[in-house]
């Protein structure tokens, strides 16, 4: 046992020896020599151009601007197509207006003429047929004072002429009503421009009167006679105003000068005559806020509107806007800003709406002014000029 340990022990003692040997032979070899220098590169020759080249050329030398470049590519952008502006609105004319819109107003007042024909027509025409004439006329809201006048006319004309046949008493009542209304009034909306200045209407009234439509209406009106005309929209409390004004003046090629919500009206009114001028255009209507006429200070403040317009020269026409259905009512209002401002010309709407013509008197007695414009339906051409004649036969009928 001792002699088998004693061989593995010099097995390994030799393996050892040897494996020595190999790594120090390994470590006397020589690496192969660097070599002794680096090589040159020679660099290619440079070639000749023109006259120094080995090969002279046959051509001359051409400049820049005999070289011909290639076009450049066009741009494949297209140009933008032009917007066409939107279409004009043509109004209808003016002249036989009312003759169109003299149905709607025929059914509206055809009670109030008939029921005076009726009862002009008893065999008796005593005392109480002319307290029912009296009430008739008072219901239809002509007022007391022309109602009273009326009345005793037509029983002292019925006495003294006698007149008894329908087709008489028709033409009685006819010439009466005439005579009321008032053939003499002037109705034409002044617009005549000066020599430098535009002519300047300014619109009024109190809320919900229909005062902005009807301006915007009365531009149409005055288009479609062949004015030129710029709009003031100084109606800066209520939301939306200037822009419902805006929209009929566009329709028909109106400019519209406006400022901002809650601004000085006054200012804008200014500003709008001044635009006017420079433009050179016929007529400017002024669009003013709605107003109660018990409220002082907006009352004030339209006299203020008035002034300061006037420093550019008159002011041609202040139209009142009155809604036909508010009867007696209309005449309070007209009265208190009559006071504030001189009125000179009514705009009647919403006539086609009410039984009670009668207002058309009453407020010509109470302001001594005419009913120049009266509105007979909502759409953009149903404001005429107020014709006298044409309003009573669609009262009584042909």
């Amino acid at each position: 046992m001792e002699f088998v340990i004693l061989a593995v022990v010099i097995a390994l003692v030799a393996v050892g020896v040897i494996s020595g040997l190999v790594v120090s032979s390994r470590k006397k070899k020589q690496l192969p020599p660097a070599p002794s220098s680096t090589p040159t590169i020679t660099p290619p020759a440079e070639p000749h151009v023109g006259e120094e080249a080995e090969t002279p050329r046959d051509e001359s030398r051409r400049t820049i601007e005999e070289v011909g470049l290639p076009p450049a590519e066009a741009a494949d952008e297209q140009a933008p197509e032009a917007v066409e502006a939107p279409a004009l609105d043509v109004p209808e004319p003016t002249a036989g207006r009312l003759v169109r819109l003299r149905a709607r107003l025929a059914r509206s007042q055809n009670s109030l003429g008939k029921g005076l024909l009726t009862l002009l027509s008893r065999d008796n025409l005593d005392e109480d047929t002319w307290e029912e004439i009296e009430d008739t006329l008072l219901t239809a809201d002509v007022g007391v004072a022309p109602t009273q006048e009326l009345v005793e006319r037509l029983r002292e004309r019925v006495r003294v002429l006698g007149t008894r046949t329908p087709e008489g008493l028709r033409s009685l009542l006819r010439e009466e009503l005439l005579t009321l209304l008032g053939t003499d009034f002037d109705r034409a909306v002044k617009t005549e421009s000066g020599v430098d200045t535009p002519g300047v209407v300014m619109v009024v009234g109190v809320n919900g009167t229909g005062k902005t439509t009807t301006t915007g209406k009365l531009a149409r009106v005055l288009v479609a006679d062949g004015r030129s005309v710029v709009l003031g929209a100084a109606d800066t409390f209520r939301a939306a105003a200037a822009d419902q004004l805006q929209t009929w003046g566009e329709r028909v090629g109106a400019r519209t000068v406006r400022g901002p919500e809650g601004g000085d009206p006054a200012s804008i009114a200014f500003d709008a005559v001044k635009e006017g001028i420079a433009e050179g255009a016929d007529v400017v209507l002024i669009d003013t806020a709605g107003r109660l006429h018990t409220k002082t200070g907006l009352m004030d403040e339209l006299g203020k509107v008035k002034r300061v317009v006037e420093k550019h020269g008159p002011l041609d026409e202040i139209l009142l806007v009155l809604d036909a259905t508010t009867g007696q009512n209309g005449l309070v209002q007209a009265r208190v800003f009559a006071e504030v401002v001189d009125i000179t010309g009514i705009v009647l709407t919403k006539l086609d709406g009410t039984a009670k013509g009668g207002i058309v008197i009453a407020v010509q007695r109470e302001l001594g002014v005419p009913v120049k414009l009266i509105g007979l339906g909502e759409g953009p051409d149903d404001l005429a000029p107020f014709d006298p004649e044409a309003f009573v036969d669609a009262l009584i009928g042909d």
